[in-house]
Formats: structure tokens, sequence, C-alpha cells
């Protein structure tokens, strides 16, 4: 995966906006493929809060492949972020 030159700032893209994204981010089933107890969660905020709270505190990297799959699977959401 490359890495998009914005992503390595002090404030990582996925951190600051980490509210919108928890609030808009609706395609979130092919995103959590790996994560079915996250996937038994009842709304996609819910979901999107488990993935703060645990894999994307993991650092950088995590936050990195997390960016590049929203790109694959919310493009319009990231284009109105920026």
């Amino acid at each position: 995966l490359s890495v998009s030159p914005g992503l390595k700032l002090k404030n990582h893209f996925v951190d600051k906006h980490r509210v919108e994204l928890i609030q808009r981010v609706s395609n979130i089933e092919p995103i959590l493929d790996d994560y079915d107890r996250i996937r038994a969660l009842q709304t996609s905020q819910e979901k999107m809060r488990e993935l703060y709270s645990g894999p994307l505190k993991a650092g950088s990297a995590s936050k990195d492949v997390f960016y590049q799959i929203l790109q694959t699977h919310e493009r319009l959401l990231l284009n109105d972020l920026c």
C-alpha cells in the first residue's frame, strides 16, 4: 500500500475527522470483513466507535491501512472531508 503524503502529519486524517467518520461512514460492512464481533453491533456508529477503541488505537500504521480502506469504500465522504 502506498501512503498519501498527508498521512504522516502529527494529526492523522483518521484522528482529525474521527467524529465525522463515526457519524458518516455508512458502507461499514466491507470494512469489517475480518471483525465479526464488531459486525454484530447494531448501528454503523457503534461499529465505528468500536474500531476507534480497538484496532485504530494501535498507531499510525493501522490508521494508514484504515485510510486506504476508506479510500476504496468511502471515497466520496473522504473527498467531502478534505
